[in-house]
């Protein structure tokens, strides 16, 4: 099932919950299929890689797993972890910090 999600790629978010609680970084990819989004720098996880081809190296690789979407929070820049409202400005609609009110 395809839900909506208020968190869109290049979005600085924090982890709020699991073994990365509190780290930082920008949304690298959503799937809003699975509800799930890839953060960079954080669920870092081992993963074995065969080689592919005679110069490819194989071994085993660190890589960023998905996260629940309900994991993360969306950082403000005045307030930190928020949640997000919109609001009509003019004809077009902004996503805004509940805290503040500011435009993310």
């Amino acid at each position: 099932m395809l839900t909506k999600s208020k968190i869109r790629k290049n979005d600085t978010v924090e982890v709020i919950a699991g073994k990365d609680k509190g780290k930082r970084g920008e949304v690298v990819r959503v799937d809003l299929k699975k509800e799930r989004v890839v953060v960079s720098g954080v669920n870092i996880v081992k993963k074995a890689m065969k080689k592919r081809s005679q110069q490819d190296q194989g071994g085993i690789a660190e890589i960023e797993a998905p996260l629940n979407i309900s994991n993360v929070a969306i950082v403000c820049k005045k307030c930190g972890p928020t949640k997000i409202g919109y609001k009509i400005d003019g004809d077009k609609k902004v996503r805004v910090c509940r805290k503040c009110g500011d435009v993310l």
